[in-house]
């Protein structure tokens, strides 16, 4: 049979793999979920070759129309890519990234990165129309304002603002300094379960060139998310800056 020029033949691994016939989950969701959980993990890396479609209905006694069915799902996610002549690999690294709910210290934790966290200011007298506004409380309450600047190895990456209501006003600082502001939140049982992001880009301030090291024209990323509970109450606003060459926004983004 005729390969393409470049062609080489590719090993799969085969994951265990879990199947509960009596779960209401359906099968093709349960077979997804435990091939993503283990491109997830590294067991599966980037460039692998992936298990085909016969073979894995074959092993787990699954008609192919639902084994298909869990391949789609997790090319869809941009978890694997299917490239004629060569079959279908774990997606590279980059488009790896999720569409989910994460804060940057749980990004970087997640890459294998050490955050460093300084607090520049933590402030819980702060009056800010626009953040009380956002935050679904009159406009001259109170909000706890946390001003933090997160680095990585090679230096500074970021200045994180966030707008907290009145009840942070007891924000643990040291646990900030070496956990993520989500995490500190959700071990108080405040979840934040979805948030309207805008990203954009704008000419640094001087203070903002200072923190990041940056050179007087050097443009800096910009991302401000208004996060949600999953009753719908909003649980924080927040304002970042990013050095444009320390930090990426990867969105993978679905056709209809």
């Amino acid at each position: 049979m005729h390969r393409p020029f470049g062609y080489r033949a590719l090993m799969a691994t085969q994951i265990p793999v879990t199947i509960d016939r009596n779960s209401p989950v359906p099968l093709y969701h349960q077979l997804a979920e435990q091939l993503a959980a283990a491109i997830d993990t590294g067991v599966l890396k980037p460039g692998d070759a992936f298990e085909n479609e016969l073979s894995l209905a074959d092993r787990l006694d699954l008609s192919r129309p639902t084994v298909r069915r869990a391949i789609v799902e997790l090319v869809t996610r941009g978890l694997l890519v299917r490239r004629r002549g060569i079959g279908t690999t774990v997606a590279n690294e980059v488009i790896h990234r999720r569409n989910e709910l994460t804060s940057l210290y749980d990004d970087l934790k997640r890459n294998g990165r050490e955050p460093l966290t300084e607090v520049l200011e933590f402030n819980t007298e702060f009056i800010d129309q626009r953040a009380s506004q956002i935050l679904g409380l009159d406009p001259e309450t109170p909000l706890v304002y946390l001003e933090r600047l997160r680095s990585v190895q090679e230096g500074p990456m970021s200045v994180l603002r966030n707008w907290l209501p009145p009840m942070w006003a007891d924000l643990d600082l040291d646990a900030l300094a070496s956990h993520g502001l989500y995490n500190v939140m959700r071990a108080r049982g405040v979840v934040p379960a979805v948030a309207h992001q805008t990203i954009g880009a704008r000419p640094a301030e001087p203070s903002e060139r200072k923190l990041l090291g940056l050179d007087k024209n050097d443009p800096v990323l910009t991302m401000s998310r208004r996060a949600y509970d999953s009753a719908g109450a909003p649980v924080e606003f927040g304002d970042h800056c990013y050095r444009y060459d320390r930090y990426l926004f990867d969105i993978t983004v679905y056709a209809s």
